[in-house]
């Protein structure tokens, strides 16, 4: 059994209320139901983590060098900003997916410009919360 984490950065806890325009009325609960729905479909072991704290998710996707098979992030505005969780997905020697919600190439200019992307295996953004099962289908088919 493969296992694969979702690590979701600051903000992605308030889905549903913030930006609905943007982001929708789908709750980040909602997105969980969604990927272990997948997951127990097709035979994935999954871990789904979210944090506001820019420290914690280090220290998540550091350990999940030892026990994953794959790592899925959805960094939210870290994204642009976090050269910390750059360095710590750097480390890993599993494939990375990256994930937003929006097409950030819709979006601000600042948003543009991504410190994840030149590490991980693929993108998947704008689909709204359909990415996040995207990105599993992704990952299991890299992984078989």
């Amino acid at each position: 059994m493969k296992k694969i984490i979702i690590v979701n950065g600051p903000n992605l806890n308030l889905l549903g209320e913030r930006e609905k325009k943007q982001y929708g009325n789908f709750t980040l609960t909602d997105i969980e139901k969604k990927c272990n729905e997948f997951a127990i479909k097709n035979n994935l072991k999954l871990t789904l983590y979210q944090s506001n704290i820019e420290g914690e998710i280090v220290e998540k996707i550091q350990n999940a060098r030892k026990d994953q098979d794959g790592l899925i992030i959805n960094a939210g505005g870290y994204t642009h900003t976090s050269v910390a969780i750059h360095d710590a997905l750097k480390i890993l020697n599993i494939p990375i997916i990256e994930l937003h919600i929006s097409n950030i190439y819709n979006r601000e200019d600042f948003r543009h410009k991504s410190l994840i992307s030149g590490i991980a295996k693929g993108i998947i953004c704008g689909f709204g919360d359909h990415g996040y099962i995207m990105a599993l289908d992704a990952m299991r088919q890299y992984l078989d």
